[in-house]
């Protein structure tokens, strides 16, 4: 692990008194925990010798006091717009912050890391990154320390009750399968084997974290990754998204949707909640004066065509008003289209959310 700076403990100090300061908690807010990629990441990879990282502008250009605090956004992410939701005090930290620590345990923890899979070996070209079997042992390790903080059953009620978010997939496809051409996955499977494989691999992990105590856990699919800026760029044709990742897209996300709704079925009971978020993108990809947004192809920040090329750096083509942009960098939603995302996962019908929406559940939970 990097050696951590001061300026990153500041930012750690700074961002969780701001939260604090103006967000108004309701009574008996659920703690949160956040595992997955660079979607919601709020900062873990800042801790780490990697080059997935959005520590430095223009990234947070819109976040409080405009600065870097390695969420891959121009602003909010989706876990931050959650933890407004569910009326917690402050977004959880990052689980590498040394700010966490004392009652900042109780709010939860954000696992998150930037370039992640389902699978090991994707991403290997970031280095050192959390990938998704450290950041359930770091779940494990984050009880150990809220036991000794609360004792064990206290502990165990805390996590029980949790409300939990995994977002991972995308880059198994984009960092890893089709990364290269003739990538070793894709020479290992075809597509629809492929995809087989993740699900049965990301079962594994849903498993791991229900064993852990985890039973309200919401569950990401992809967006339509070949209509993202970067594949635009890369590999769209005539103006049109990639066909080849859309189709992964089209494999993929009902797959994961019937796994969740199995893994339901065997537990007995609505423990994973499956949000469609290539649905929930595709809304405003089609249709982006809908959303009051200027253009769903061109990133708010980047270069190149459609702004999908490279790194979104101090150096890059930057909009000046994000809210028009449905993409803030080549891969990731702005602010605006994240808070699009978390109002349907919050009231979605069952075209986005299975079996319920966000605040169904949380109606039921507080009856009980």
């Amino acid at each position: 692990m990097a050696t951590l700076s001061n300026n990153f403990i500041i930012t750690c100090f700074i961002l969780g008194l701001f939260l604090a300061l103006t967000t108004v908690p309701l009574a008996e807010a659920r703690a949160f925990f956040i595992f997955g990629d660079s979607l919601v990441d709020s900062g873990n990879n800042n801790y780490l010798a990697t080059t997935a990282r959005a520590d430095a502008p223009p990234y947070g250009i819109d976040y409080p006091f405009r600065l870097p605090t390695g969420r891959f956004s121009n602003g909010l992410n989706i876990p931050d717009i959650i933890s407004q939701q569910i009326g917690q005090p402050e977004a959880p930290l990052p689980y590498l912050c040394p700010k966490l620590k004392g009652d900042k345990l109780l709010i939860g923890a954000n696992f998150a890391s930037a370039g992640i899979g389902i699978l090991n070996d994707t991403g290997i070209q970031f280095i050192n990154i959390i990938r998704m079997f450290r950041q359930l042992d770091y779940f494990e390790e984050y009880q150990r320390r809220v036991t000794a903080l609360v004792g064990e059953d206290e502990a165990r009620r805390l996590v029980n009750q949790a409300l939990v978010l995994i977002t991972v997939g995308g880059n198994d496809f984009v960092n890893n399968y089709y990364l290269v051409p003739f990538s070793a996955r894709s020479r290992q499977f075809a597509l629809p084997d492929y995809v087989t494989y993740l699900i049965s691999e990301y079962r594994k992990l849903l498993q791991r974290l229900y064993n852990l105590g985890a039973r309200r856990v919401l569950v990401t699919g992809t967006g339509p990754m070949g209509c993202v800026p970067a594949e635009l760029a890369m590999r769209g044709t005539n103006g049109g998204c990639s066909q080849e990742l859309q189709r992964a897209s089209a494999l993929y996300n009902p797959q994961l949707d019937q796994m969740t709704q199995q893994l339901n079925r065997e537990i007995g009971g609505t423990v994973f909640i499956a949000a469609n978020t290539q649905q929930m993108h595709t809304d405003f990809i089609s249709d982006p004066q809908a959303f009051g947004f200027a253009s769903s192809k061109i990133a708010c920040c980047g270069q190149g065509p459609y702004n999908g090329i490279g790194l979104c750096t101090g150096l890059s083509n930057l909009c000046p008003d994000r809210s028009l942009y449905a993409f803030w960098d080549p891969f990731h939603p702005s602010e605006k289209a994240n808070r699009i995302i978390v109002q349907q996962i919050m009231s979605g019908t069952n075209k986005y959310m299975n079996p319920m929406n966000l605040s169904t559940i949380l109606a039921m939970d507080s009856r009980t």
